[in-house]
């Protein structure tokens, strides 16, 4: 199989961009968690569930609405670190590489999508680092000055308790944006470069599950497929 590798222009950082940024925490409708620890962030997360009050945004998950491998990668003299999400798009397993700009706020990230003209700011709003994670992400496009918000949840396995998810819920409500509409990402397989999906995978189907599922479990995601 193919190896496809989607590059997200890189955004120019550094220590002054930083200092820029800090001001704006000021007026943000948003706040990271306390004390986090951007080192023990890094590693492998699990894209579990998503929920945005982009219509475009959520009309894609809808459509494919499969679990993501998340690398989170720092080279500590550097002001950023590059997301690498894998997935399955159309039967082929894609690399998307995001570039995101540290501010010196723990906790707080920045990325541009060049594609829509979006500024994004990322909140690590909870996590216990070895099991889950919510991020929060305002972004606003430009010229035409359209704020989205999106609510997603990490995993460091594909299983996540009913308190987190519990957590989550409640991450959405605080947004005003309604937990029915949520997405709960499915397991179709392992995304690895030049590896067949899985068998069972062929006949997968677009779905929405509904958030009220207490679990979110390998086993129950086979089930559904």
């Amino acid at each position: 199989m193919q190896r496809v590798v989607f590059l997200v222009p890189l955004l120019v950082v550094g220590s002054t961009w930083t200092h820029q940024m800090d001001p704006v925490m000021e007026n943000s409708p948003a706040t990271p968690m306390e004390n986090f620890d951007f080192e023990q962030f890094t590693g492998r997360w699990y894209e579990m569930a998503v929920l945005s009050t982009c219509p475009h945004y959520m009309q894609r998950k809808k459509r494919n609405p499969v679990i993501m491998a998340l690398d989170l990668k720092h080279v500590p003299t550097q002001h950023n670190f590059t997301m690498t999400s894998s997935t399955f798009k159309n039967g082929t397993c894609g690399e998307t590489l995001t570039v995101y700009s540290l501010t010196s706020t723990p906790g707080r990230f920045f990325h541009r999508v060049a594609r829509f003209g979006a500024d994004v700011d990322s909140f690590v709003t909870h996590t216990n680092y070895d099991e889950y994670a919510l991020m929060l992400q305002l972004s606003t496009e430009q010229p035409s000055g359209n704020k989205t918000t999106t609510v997603k949840l990490y995993g460091r396995t594909m299983s996540v308790s009913a308190p987190v998810l519990d957590q989550f819920k409640a991450l959405i409500r605080r947004h005003e944006m309604s937990e029915d509409a949520a997405i709960m990402n499915q397991h179709i397989g392992d995304c690895f470069p030049g590896k067949q999906m899985m068998e069972e995978s062929a006949n997968h189907q677009a779905f929405v599950p509904q958030i009220s599922r207490q679990n979110i479990t390998t086993e129950d995601k086979q089930s559904d497929v």
